[in-house]
């Protein structure tokens, strides 16, 4: 049989207070013929997550729900699902998204991959109704290089970062190699995840057909990251950069995306020490470290062109419900 599609899938779910949407998450999973296994890590909610994933059970035996005490954060939770499943590949999925029906047959077709991620439709007005477009299911190999660089965001431009994407992967590639999410971050897991596979050599794929649905919601876990889960972050991309295979290219753009993360770090710290103590001590914080001057002077020009433009820029027209992380060619309707 062509690719891994003699091969099932257990869709792993990191929950934190998500009652309200967990329920649409277990059930598109469930819905899914190539799904054998659906974990859900209730990862200390206080609102009867847990609960909600059990009732929306399809009583299949497929769905097992397990419970923190205490939230230990989303790498924790799928580190622990990984650990107490057995299907040969793994799939995310977050507990506020959904899967399209169908998600992963024209994946699954795909062969020499261990890794296989496809398009993501970002959905701002979530109807029971919405479906996405029809895309041809071009498949491409993405490296190491083109992933990072995909990280690396641009003022103005939406977010559309690589590390966005939700690939299915090889249990036996993650084995081999002892992949696991990093627990000691809270923010940029799964950027981390990927790029450590990737310089272990990992094969990843992209196609272009569209599977998963992701709600964008202004009050998300990962827009309130701290300031110590940024420099957690730079310091993470400084440990793939300790390997001596790393090519040149990939070590170059690795060093970008660190010195830009470190960037971010930096402009917060300043600020967090103004907020705190005042400016006098936010003075006193950059003349003790002269060498973040230009990263946090940068940081505040950038963050007051972008209010003044904002103010004086014309009302935008009404976003559109839905757009896609990816380019895509539509399908031709039969």
């Amino acid at each position: 049989m062509a690719g891994h599609s003699s091969e099932t899938i257990c869709v792993i779910i990191a929950a934190k207070n998500a009652a309200e949407t967990i329920g649409i998450a277990v059930q598109s999973a469930l819905n899914e013929v190539y799904v054998s296994e659906v974990v859900v890590v209730d990862d200390g909610s206080t609102d009867g997550t847990a609960d909600a994933a059990r009732n929306a059970d399809d009583r299949s035996g497929r769905l097992t729900v397990v419970s923190f005490e205490k939230n230990r954060g989303p790498s924790a939770a799928r580190n622990h699902a990984i650990a107490i499943s057995s299907a040969p590949l793994i799939g995310i999925l977050d507990a506020d998204d959904f899967f399209f029906a169908g998600r992963f047959k024209p994946m699954l077709s795909e062969d020499g991959w261990d890794f296989i991620a496809d398009n993501i439709a970002f959905i701002y007005e979530p109807s029971e109704s919405i479906c996405p477009e029809r895309f041809e299911t071009r498949a491409r190999t993405m490296s190491l290089v083109e992933f990072v660089e995909g990280n690396i965001s641009k003022r103005g431009v939406k977010r559309g970062e690589t590390g966005f994407l939700k690939p299915v992967m090889s249990r036996a590639f993650l084995d081999a190699h002892g992949l696991r999410y990093d627990e000691n971050m809270g923010f940029g897991e799964d950027y981390d995840f990927y790029a450590r596979a990737l310089a272990k050599g990992a094969r990843y794929k992209v196609i272009e057909h569209c599977g998963y649905g992701a709600i964008v919601r202004h009050d998300s876990l990962s827009g309130r990251h701290l300031t110590e889960d940024l420099r957690k972050f730079y310091e993470a991309d400084n440990a793939i950069l300790a390997d001596p295979a790393l090519s040149e290219d990939a070590r170059a753009v690795i060093t970008r995306h660190r010195d830009f993360i470190r960037d971010r770090y930096e402009l917060r710290a300043f600020l967090d020490v103004k907020s705190q103590a005042g400016k006098g001590a936010a003075i006193r914080h950059i003349l003790s470290r002269p060498q973040v001057l230009p990263a946090v002077a940068k940081g505040i020009f950038l963050d007051k062109l972008d209010l003044l433009r904002a103010r004086s820029s014309k009302p935008q027209a009404q976003p559109a419900s839905m757009r896609y992380l990816l380019p895509g060619i539509p399908a031709v309707q039969k």
